[in-house]
């Protein structure tokens, strides 16, 4: 087949041609044709056929440092039109998020013919090389995946995590049944071995058969192996790609795979006014979990299962669950199944208001007790109050009764609070919360910031008006946004935050592979002229400070993908660098070495303070600000009067207690004549009872001890003549939630003796 031929065929795709030339498959060089795709350099490839697309960034830039030769952009071909691309990449990891030293690429084109196609992408992982081989056959909905792991060290490769991995820009994830929401787990307990990203009109399912384990809840489907110097290993697995959001063809080519036996189940469903409601989808579930779902068009179903035992319900956007039904699924079995009846939605109206002022308070809404949307097309288990107005939420419930919890800053400025309605099909009930403030940080100049949060950008899944709803919600004092590489959410949320008055400090996640940064704040919408791919650390930082960034922190300095631990593997280009200013305490890691780095760096007098946020992708089913940094702003509250207390270490980070220091501030200098004590007076708060306070200095060491109760405690921490260097404050809450304080500096100044030739 000639070059200009694949291009018509790649057009037919696009215009709607007929379907005989739709079920060609067809390879195409240039920026991609699919809607919203990244792979736009002259070099880059895209393979289609009547079913699919997908783009292999052989030259441009993938994201989060990964290595070009990435597969970055996947739809659906829907009726001869290519739908949006759905993904931010897919790829092979070779152990887990770690660095990817990478300075070599081949790629080749094995297979080009209207059958199929087939393109190898070979590409090293330091001394190891990775060779993942894609191929698409006329008429397929899937992609096949093989890739050979090849150790060409010296040095054995031990317990990596290699494999598949799916990452979607939009949309939601339906994780291996059975494994339940665990962000990272061994399978011991997986009902299937595959993953899928979904919404109403598309279904992205990986088959990983070689997998033993998962992280960010099945988006990296993983195998833990060692490989022996000389050693390979070959992965094999599939990306296949579904028009609507129907898991019907997912488990007929899972049924397929495993050569399991099937049989078939067919049906109705209808809602109480004897018409198929919206949405409608009969729900399987196997051993307790949720297995698979399929829908109902015009309230009619039918659906391929492994033979097996299985229960099955049917629902609909706002509409109740029916009962569930037991089934026996056998091989060549054919089962009729009706579901009628289904009730339709009910409304809360709720106004959310300060208990003593009657001010509307923006607040957070979670479904405890009550039916929680099984597929979240479907409905979300979590609200937030309206921007405007404000404290005002409208939420379409299927009918029962519920208990919600209201959260209006709470942990931190107030106590949650809970709601319980009953709502019935067809009603609306009206119901006023009271929410009682019961400290106010924002009198004595304190203020807080949840400085590490995603919006919709990459794998990012929460419009900008929701992350602002998110963030005022839970009572925090400033907007922040720090896309990976992207600043584009920036004007739309300076536009919000300005319409209820909160200052928004734009910033942009620099992500490469060996360690991401937050500088802030940046130029309103400015953008990275480096390549975080490639680029040097010195380079990246230097970008950073031509963006006009305050501070500069290190995110998640000892995880996999955090500067720390990679230089500490020699696998950071540049290696060490002076001119970052915070260390990141985030709500997602293990932050005790980095808060052993702090001390350390203390010990030596550097100045490098805290930062703190959630890493929140996703503010429907993560909490955002539950840690956060407050900082001591005298006068006007801006971004970068808020930075620049942080990189003047005055500040703490907290998961909920809030410190006032009296007579010494987080980051200042207190000098002391030698010999002297001093008593540091502190006033500490915890809406959910106080528990303990530590006073720490050098080397992290617990100089004293204060245990607490109630809400409030002022407390006198005597700083004993020995004490120079540095001390810190840790003070927990009934909880578990602590807080961490940057360093009070201790200096001891020699005094002159007294004499009257002195004095002369």
């Amino acid at each position: 087949m000639t070059k200009r031929l694949e291009r018509l065929l790649l057009a037919g795709l696009l215009a709607g041609a007929s379907a005989a030339s739709h079920a060609d498959v067809s390879i195409t060089r240039g920026a991609t044709a699919i809607p919203d795709g990244e792979a736009q350099a002259s070099e880059d490839l895209t393979i289609a056929n009547d079913r699919l697309a997908f783009s292999l960034a052989v030259a441009s830039a993938p994201p989060w440092g990964v290595p070009r030769g990435t597969l970055v952009d996947l739809a659906a071909v829907k009726e001869g039109e290519i739908d949006l691309d759905r993904i931010a990449f897919a790829d092979f990891i070779p152990n887990n998020w770690s660095s990817w030293p990478n300075d070599g690429k081949t790629v080749e084109i094995v297979e080009d013919s209207p059958e199929r196609a087939v393109v190898r992408i070979r590409r090293n992982w330091g001394e190891a090389w990775v060779t993942t081989t894609y191929t698409l056959e006329a008429g397929s909905d899937r992609i096949g995946l093989k890739t050979e792991l090849e150790n060409a060290g010296a040095a054995p490769l031990e317990a990596i995590r290699s494999g598949y991995t799916l990452w979607p820009d939009t949309g939601f994830l339906f994780g291996v049944p059975g494994l339940g929401d665990a962000k990272e787990t061994v399978a011991f307990d997986a009902l299937t071995d595959r993953m899928v990203a979904y919404d109403r009109d598309w279904v992205f399912a990986l088959h990983a058969p070689y997998f033993d384990r998962v992280n960010y809840e099945g988006q990296d489907m993983y195998l833990e192996h060692d490989l022996a110097p000389g050693e390979s290993r070959t992965f094999q697995g599939a990306l296949q790609v579904v028009p609507e959001g129907d898991l019907a063809p997912v488990v007929a080519f899972e049924a397929e795979r495993h050569g399991d036996p099937v049989g078939q189940i067919t049906g109705t469903l209808s809602n109480d006014r004897g018409e198929a409601p919206q949405d409608g989808l009969v729900m399987i579930e196997q051993a307790g979990h949720p297995y698979a779902w399929t829908l109902a068009e015009g309230g009619r179903f039918e659906m391929s299962l492994p033979a097996g035992e299985y229960r099955a319900y049917a629902t609909g956007l706002g509409h109740a669950n029916s009962e569930p039904v037991a089934l026996t699924v056998t091989e060549g079995g054919e089962q009729t199944l009706e579901f009628a009846g289904l009730e339709g939605p009910g409304t809360l109206s709720l106004d959310v208001q300060d208990a003593e002022t009657g001010a509307p308070r923006d607040a957070r809404l979670a479904i405890l007790e009550g039916q929680q949307p099984p597929v979240e097309f479907l409905g979300k288990q979590t609200f937030f109050t309206e921007l405007t107005p404000a404290g005002t939420a409208e939420l379409n419930l299927a009918p029962g009764d519920y208990r919600l919890s209201v959260n209006a800053g709470a942990g931190f400025t107030a106590e949650q609070q809970e709601l319980e309605v009953s709502l019935a099909s067809g009603e609306t009930v009206q119901k006023t919360l009271e929410i009682e403030r019961l400290a106010e940080p924002n009198d004595d100049g304190w203020y807080g910031a949840d400085l590490h949060h995603h919006a919709n950008v990459l794998e990012g899944t929460t419009p900008p008006e929701t992350v602002v709803r998110a963030q005022l919600a839970t009572d925090l004092d400033l907007t922040f946004i720090s896309d990976h590489d992207s600043t584009a959410n920036h004007e739309r949320f300076q536009a919000l935050s300005a319409q209820r008055g909160v200052p928004f400090i734009p910033s942009i996640e620099v992500s490469a592979s060996w360690g991401h940064m937050n500088p802030f704040p940046i130029d309103l919408a400015g953008e990275l002229e480096v390549d975080p791919g490639t680029d040097s650390v010195q380079a990246i930082l230097a970008d950073a400070r031509r963006l006009n960034a305050e501070v500069i922190p290190l995110n998640h300095p000892f995880n996999d993908y955090g500067y720390l631990r990679n230089l500490a593997n020699d696998s950071v280009p540049g290696g060490f660098a002076t001119d970052f200013d915070l260390l990141e305490l985030n709500a997602e890691v293990d932050n005790v070495p980095t808060r052993q780095t702090a001390h350390d760096l203390w010990d030596e007098g550097s100045r490098v303070y805290f930062t703190a946020g959630t890493d929140t992708h996703d503010a429907w089913n993560d909490l955002t600000g539950r840690i956060r940094m407050m900082a001591k702003v005298p006068g006007e509250l801006t971004p970068r009067a808020f930075a620049r207390a942080l990189k003047d270490g005055h500040g703490y980070a907290t998961q909920g207690p809030l410190l006032h220091p009296r007579n010494g501030l987080f980051g200042d200098t207190l000098r002391l004549p030698e010999g002297e004590a001093f008593t540091w007076q502190v006033d500490v708060t915890a809406v959910d009872g106080l528990e303990e306070a530590r006073l720490i200095g050098k080397g992290g060491e617990v100089l004293e001890t204060v245990a607490l109760d109630g809400r409030e405690a002022s407390l006198s921490l005597s700083l004993d003549e020995a004490v120079e260097g540095w001390v810190a404050l840790e003070v927990d809450d009934q909880d578990d939630e602590t807080a961490w304080s940057n360093p009070l500096w201790v200096t001891r100044e020699q005094t002159t003796p007294y004499t009257a030739a002195a004095e002369g």
